[in-house]
């Protein structure tokens, strides 16, 4: 009998091989299937309507997707609180970004998200499509982040921004933007932050795509402390960091690393 969870058996290890390259299919299937769809609304569409159904259909994408995690690849997923947001006017969402599966665990909760995405992304054939038709935002241009930022906090959305960039290279967080703090003072809203905790660093940025996981894998998203729209952006920006660093606990290694 395998014991759950144990990497030295061959079995263990072969199974989380295979539950890795589930979670990568499963991904392109699900992104694959809108795919079409989001190319033919997205231009045919009025705004509004096309932006409503595009957020939708990737939050219940990535609920799906997270689902078959759940039941496949022995994965577990706690972020029950933020449903507290749901039914909230327009936030600010910063988190930490531990791993590459931080923006889903989010928007999976949260129907009504809009993101800041790298331009990349934006232009990749599975995810592009999409997110142009939830009108999310490209991170090529601070006046266009502000901008359409502002914008989409203005018609009650949830703005989830990630304030380092870029996934955390060293633990517990990289240097933060200003970006964050000049949005939240020239829209008036407040920051909510999010903390993400993952059992191990599973997908982040020293962790590459085709590694497997070391199972199970534990995540978790907690809701943090919140933010008044600041007057100093530069003070802000020193004190949300400094919050993070106090609040993360870093991710403990891989077995595989020990």
């Amino acid at each position: 009998m395998i014991k759950r969870g144990t990497r030295t058996h061959p079995l263990w290890r072969f199974y989380e091989r295979g539950a890795m390259f589930i979670g990568l299919a499963s991904l392109a299937v699900i992104c694959l299937a809108w795919l079409p769809f989001a190319m033919i609304l997205y231009p045919l569409l009025p705004v509004e309507l096309g932006q409503r159904l595009g957020r939708w259909v990737i939050t219940l994408g990535f609920r799906i997707y997270l689902q078959i995690l759940t039941t496949l690849c022995d994965c577990r997923f706690d972020v029950s609180e933020l449903d507290q947001l749901h039914n909230e006017g327009a936030l600010i969402i910063a988190a930490n970004h531990p791993s590459l599966l931080d923006a889903v665990l989010i928007v999976s909760k949260l129907p009504n998200a809009i993101c800041v995405m790298k331009a990349s992304l934006m232009d990749n054939l599975l995810f592009g499509a999409a997110a142009r038709m939830a009108r999310y935002i490209r991170n090529d241009g601070a006046l266009q982040i502000l901008k359409q930022s502002r914008d989409g906090l203005l018609q009650g959305a949830h703005l989830l921004i990630f304030p380092e960039g870029t996934r955390t290279q060293h633990f517990p967080i990289d240097t933060i933007s200003p970006m964050l703090g000049m949005i939240a003072r020239r829209s008036g809203v407040p920051v909510q932050t999010v903390i993400l905790e993952f059992s191990t660093p599973y997908l982040g940025k020293d962790w590459p795509l085709f590694r497997e996981p070391c199972l199970p894998l534990h995540c978790r998203a907690r809701l943090g402390r919140r933010f008044e729209p600041p007057e100093d952006y530069a003070k802000f920006t020193y004190e949300l960091e400094a919050y993070f660093r106090k609040e993360i606990a870093c991710p403990a290694l891989g077995r595989h690393d020990d």
